[in-house]
């Protein structure tokens, strides 16, 4: 898919009625402009470029171009334009912004959209920015008004003061005033030296913007919609990946009390309904015959059987240094170790659902997008409209770790914009289609963490480790979609990040992969490639530095001469868990885990016992985190906590597996998550940094596992990928000529 080519040109600022409203701004030049709102912004219809508004009642209302999907990005943008306009917090909201990708986008992307941890990193100057050019309005608005100089005015709390004169004014009385002055001049603004922030980095008094109608109920996610004379829809698709519509008999399914209608569609079979129980009664009624002839059909092990035969070979080289094949050669001993990643499902609380109106010439969607520029394009090219025809409004979403990406990816599949426009054609123009996936849906419908399989080498000489190849196959899920351009020379990078780069200085290093080509539906997982990288070369690690009778932090140390970030974390971390060598204590053992994703470094040391029936039992982890500034450092420590236990879900529980080219899982039953009584106590800690910030939504979760797996090697299990009790074969670690099975 081409990506809409986004102009840099339009950046303005908006007057509307009575209100301030602050345009978008362009880092590149800082260019600014004003025009007049499309609809006054109290109609809370803001025009495509808003990112904060401040009406007459004092409200401040932030404009967030990043999807709240759980991960507290409000509050992060809420706290950016807060800090430098000096408002008070009581008084900001935030709301959706609207698909523009010329005003929108991830800086980090170039499209507008929400992943890879990039929204406060990308948006850190940006939204602080935005914050200073209203407080520099107010100020203005005051100054005249008051006939003072500027000088004079002070800001706080949301409060304007003129000291001299005892005089104090909310912002709302402002507002209108302000709106009708000429913008400042961007390269006269000072941003807040960081010692007199009073809201970013503060660990008390800032409650999440979103949390009050998450609690009393007010807050609206998708299936929270009902619209007059909606249509539920739930679609039935084949059980195998690549299965098409035969034939098929709806006559049970109508008889369905609330079913209005059956419908083949684009995407399968949609049944139609007054309510969601009907929609789904009526599809468990609907018979289907499958043309399975061009489907996926084999086993799990069948396919990374496959895997095993194409790593015998080097792939193609993402990263190489020195002669790694001479330092093989010439080594004491050569361990070799495979790691092995089953599919795993994303599983958010909020399955994915979508709400799409079309009238025959124009379309309107709301649902939790995620990646507003793709899903917009996808709409428009379904429904052959223009850009201009086709709106998305942007609500909340219960949880993505990736799931809410829609590749709009034609070879292995329709995702949830595609079923929703199949729904909505099928029956036509004028109603209005809620589609409802259920947890059965995601389960064994969905698209997944791609298999992956890791063949490691070490080469050991005079008792050190000097040299280390990596050799990753799997399957791809940016080939053949819109992220394609992250296939570079063949090299897709979103399945080495972690391991074509590690903090380790090695004689001799090789990362090479091999692509292989598969009809599962696959995309990225909350932590991407790390979440396998960071298990297999963090194992790999610890099992080199145990066979060179190498502690397991002093070790790494030892070799994280050109990583003095990763250095820092582990010691941090070594520190508050008073490391003490790798041994076992009263049936307890520690393990540990470093690693660096999205410019983020963090290291973790996990403290494990075997519980019953065999499955470990983490009791406590410690975390130390660099991620620079920290913005929000109560959420961060929610995204690390909560990143470790769903980590913790994916190395204990998390495994997808085929047989016959189905799916056996069909819900948390037989795929498990980790148990509120299973979740460890965790002791964040975040290292001070002047740095600007870095992602921290995914980054609990790379080392957990093999922290985990680490500490189970010293209690006698082999080190694997985990995955227990469901335990399928997957790793070896052996000194040659002995190979893994």
């Amino acid at each position: 898919m081409k990506l809409p080519e986004v102009p840099l040109t339009r950046r303005r600022f908006i007057v509307g009625a009575g209100a301030l409203v602050i345009g978008a701004y362009l880092p590149s030049t800082g260019a600014l402009a004003r025009t007049t709102p499309a609809t006054a912004p109290e109609s809370n219809a803001f025009e495509a470029n808003a990112f904060v508004q401040i009406g007459e009642d004092g409200i401040v209302t932030v404009v967030s171009k990043h999807t709240e999907v759980g991960q507290g990005v409000y509050t992060g943008m809420a706290t950016l334009v807060a800090e430098e306009l000096d408002a008070d917090w009581a008084q900001v909201r935030v709301v959706a912004a609207p698909v523009d990708t010329s005003v929108y986008k991830n800086l980090s992307f170039g499209f507008q959209g929400t992943g890879g941890s990039s929204s406060v990193a990308n948006a850190y100057d940006q939204m602080r920015r935005m914050g200073a050019m209203a407080r520099a309005l107010l100020v203005q608005a005051a100054a005249q008004s008051w006939k003072t100089s500027a000088q004079e005015i002070i800001i706080q709390a949301g409060k304007i003061s003129h000291p001299a004169s005892g005089r104090e004014a909310g912002f709302g009385e402002f507002a209108a005033l302000a709106a009708k002055l000429p913008p400042p001049d961007p390269a006269g603004l000072t941003l807040k030296d960081p010692a007199n922030f009073t809201l970013i980095g503060k660990v008390s008094g800032l409650h999440r913007v979103d949390s009050l109608a998450k609690t009393n109920g007010s807050a609206q996610f998708t299936q929270d919609i009902h619209e007059p004379d909606m249509l539920t829809v739930t679609i039935k698709k084949s059980p195998r990946f690549g299965g098409k519509v035969a034939s098929f008999d709806a006559s049970r399914a109508l008889q369905v009390p609330g079913v209005v209608d059956v419908k083949q569609t684009d995407t399968g079979v949609a049944v139609y309904a007054k309510n969601t129980w009907a929609a789904i009664q009526g599809r468990e009624k609907l018979q289907v015959e499958w043309d399975d002839s061009q489907a996926e059909r084999r086993n799990t092990e069948q396919i990374f059987a496959e895997f095993r035969q194409v790593a015998q070979k080097t792939g193609l080289v993402a990263t190489n240094r020195g002669k790694p094949d001479e330092v093989f050669d010439k080594a004491d001993k050569v361990i070799e170790a495979e790691y092995t990643f089953p599919y795993v499902a994303h599983a958010p609380m909020e399955p994915l659902d979508g709400y799409l109106f079309w009238d025959g010439e124009s379309v309107k969607a709301r649902y939790g997008c995620q990646i507003q520029t793709l899903d917009h394009k996808q709409l428009c090219d379904l429904f052959q409209l223009p850009p201009e025809k086709v709106q998305i409004e942007t609500i909340l979403a219960g949880g993505s770790f990736g799931r809410r990406i829609d590749l709009g990816n034609p070879t292995l599949g329709p995702d949830l914009a595609a079923d929703m426009a199949a729904a909505a054609k099928a029956i036509g123009p004028g109603h209005g289609v809620k589609v409802v996936w259920t947890r059965e849906d995601d389960i064994r419908n969905g698209w997944y963490r791609p298999m992956i399989l890791h063949r490691l080498r070490g080469a050991i000489r005079g008792g050190k480790v000097v040299g280390w190849t990596d050799t990753v196959v799997g399957h791809s899920w940016t080939v053949n979609s819109a992220m394609a351009a992250l296939v570079v020379n063949g090299v897709d990078q979103m399945m080495i990040e972690g391991a074509s780069e590690l903090p380790y200085t090695f004689e001799s290093f090789r990362c090479d992969t091999h692509i292989v080509p598969g009809k599962v539906p696959t995309t990225s997982l909350r932590s991407v490639a790390s979440t396998h990288t960071g298990h297999a070369v963090e194992s790999f690690i610890d099992q080199l530095l145990q066979e060179t009778g190498q502690d397991p932090v002093e070790g790494r140390l030892a070799l994280m001469g050109d990583a003095p970030r990763e250095a820092g974390v582990l010691r941090a971390v070594a520190k508050a868990a008073n490391w003490q060598g790798a041994k076992v204590v009263d049936g307890r053992a520690r393990g540990v885990g470093v690693a660096k994703a999205f410019d983020t470094r963090v290291a973790q040391i996990a403290e494990v016992s075997i519980g019953e029936g065999g499955i470990p039992r983490v009791h406590k982890v410690w975390c130390a985190v660099d991620c620079g500034v920290a913005v929000n450092p109560d959420v961060i420590r929610a995204q690390i906590e909560g990143g470790i236990g769903y980590g913790l879900s994916i190395a204990l529980y998390g495994n997808i597996t085929l047989k016959d080219g189905m799916v056996e899982q069909s819900n948390f039953n037989n795929f498990r998550p980790l148990r509120i009584d299973e979740m460890p106590e965790i002791e964040v800690i975040i290292v001070p940094s002047t740095e600007k910030p870095t992602g921290v939504g995914e980054l609990g979760v790379p080392t957990i596992g093999p922290a985990v797996g680490n500490a189970l090697a010293l209690l006698g299990r082999p080190r694997t990928s985990l995955s227990l009790p469901l335990h399928r074969p997957n790793s070896d670690a052996s000194v040659l000529p002995r190979r893994t099975s």
